[in-house]
């Protein structure tokens, strides 16, 4: 189950805040054994710092200290209260309320406190889970509610990235979007195999054909006034790279390939969640790229939904081509906003790293509006651009289109292009998010991790005046 607050309870321990800054005035404020129980353990209020003080007379803790460090340092360290907080022992615990005592400003209130739960997320589906950690109770001024909502659909995009591909094939990920309909009264019609063909979604047949996993497109709809809002997500749910074979060390963290369809089915459940008044669809392509006689092959040409063709240079760039039928088939309901999001090019991760989601929009507002949600969020975000010049390297000459320019330059702008051509007129983003923490970090441990969905979360209310 996903982390929540606490109930308040009779040995619920206070938590002081302390920064660096207000540090020496709040030692002198404190009574004598604080003071030297304090300054014995080297407590200085540095992110990532956490004390136990105990009563005056040796007894069981009445209090815990945790490092808040600098402004400078908060730039640097997302979560900070998290950083400490992860280190106290079993118990409940409350956020101290006298002025001093708490230097979290009250903007940031929710945010460190989503920190703090998403301490407590472990992926345990093959292991024993670890004991509870330390529960917060939530603290007067934020929406608790809000908050649990965003850590339900944080774990929910970490349990599906984090899942192997044995059990999370494309069937898995469809029964995975049903159950999140089902939770909240949305419908689901899934385009299964050969149908594909029938209903003229060729190019996600071609990357599906050859798994034992049949593809299929997944297309949840939920709400039926306001703004129409299609999220479309890229379920490659195992990418060997196709007959264009990536190397071992490169497939290792293919399971993540299916990253952006997990984000969206989480951000989709923020949304239904909140009972934002939206038209909501969701458009899932889920396949494997696998290695079969019937493989599609380099030097194709395949004729896309929209009628474009795109010769094939390497079956290694498949997401951009299920996502294009996928994005073609969502421009014809006119919707107001079209995202898409997909683990789709290692150019983006050269570019800005894996902490960092590119995105691409095609207009100022929508972008500034992107930002100001991922400065409220803590899900950080870098707009990339969508540079007409260089939709001649996307144009190869034999065909409409080029799913794999040469050259090497600009692989997640091109990329971006590429689908850009198959939203048509529609009001589109698009996310290349890696959906990955390499290496554990406050409130993200090593493994998946979403990206962008509570930054479009939170600049939905402005992107379609909700």
């Amino acid at each position: 189950m996903p982390p929540v607050f606490a109930a308040p309870c009779d040995f619920t321990i206070s938590v002081c805040v302390i920064d660096q800054v207000s540090f020496d005035d709040w030692l002198k404020s404190q009574p004598p054994h604080v003071v030297r129980w304090v300054e014995t353990n080297g407590f200085k209020g540095s992110i990532g710092q956490m004390l136990l003080v105990p009563g005056a007379e040796g007894s069981a803790p009445v209090l815990a200290l945790v490092g808040y460090g600098t402004a400078a340092q908060r730039l640097r360290q997302r979560f900070a209260l998290a950083a400490g907080a992860s280190k106290l022992p079993q118990g409940t615990y409350k956020l101290a309320e006298t002025a001093g005592d708490n230097a979290i400003p009250q903007d940031m209130l929710a945010q460190e406190c989503f920190g703090w739960l998403m301490t407590a997320y472990s992926f345990d589906r093959y292991k024993e889970a670890k004991g509870a950690g330390a529960a917060l109770v939530a603290p007067e001024g934020i929406d608790a509610t809000a908050v649990e909502s965003l850590v339900a659909a944080e774990c929910l995009t970490r349990d599906l990235i984090n899942t192997p591909a044995a059990d999370m094939g494309p069937e898995q990920l469809q029964a995975a979007a049903e159950g999140l309909a089902q939770e909240f009264g949305a419908t689901t019609e899934v385009t299964l195999d050969d149908d594909l063909l029938t209903q003229n979604l060729p190019m996600i047949h071609a990357v599906g054909r050859a798994a034992e996993a049949r593809p299929r497109l997944i297309d949840m709809r939920w709400g039926d006034k306001g703004p129409k809002l299609t999220l479309v997500g890229k379920g490659v749910c195992f990418d060997t790279g196709g007959l264009n074979l990536k190397p071992g060390s490169s497939m290792g963290l293919m399971k993540k390939d299916m990253g952006g369809s997990a984000t969206v089915l989480g951000l989709a459940r923020m949304i239904m969640a909140a009972g934002l008044p939206v038209q909501l669809r969701v458009l899932i392509p889920a396949v494997e790229n696998a290695v079969a006689g019937n493989a599609f092959r380099p030097g194709d040409i395949l004729t896309s939904r929209k009628g474009l063709t795109v010769e094939i240079n390497n079956t290694d760039a498949e997401g951009r081509l299920v996502l294009a039928d996928a994005l073609a088939l969502a421009e014809e309901d006119n919707p107001d906003l079209l995202i898409s999001m997909a683990t789709l090019t290692g150019a983006a991760r050269v570019a800005v790293g894996p902490d960092l989601a590119p995105f691409y929009a095609g207009s100022d507002s929508d972008a500034a509006a992107i930002t100001s949600g991922a400065a409220e969020m803590a899900d950080p975000v870098w707009r990339m651009p969508f540079h007409d010049p260089y939709e001649a390297m996307i144009e190869p000459g034999i065909a409409d289109l080029d799913n794999a320019p040469s050259g090497g330059f600009a692989g997640s702008i091109t990329a971006a292009l590429f689908l850009r051509r198959f939203a048509g007129d529609a009001r589109y983003m698009h996310f290349d998010i890696y959906g990955w923490t390499p290496s554990a970090a406050p409130a993200r441990p090593k493994g998946g991790v979403g990206q962008g969905a509570r930054a479009i979360f939170a600049a939905l209310p402005e992107l379609l005046n909700l």
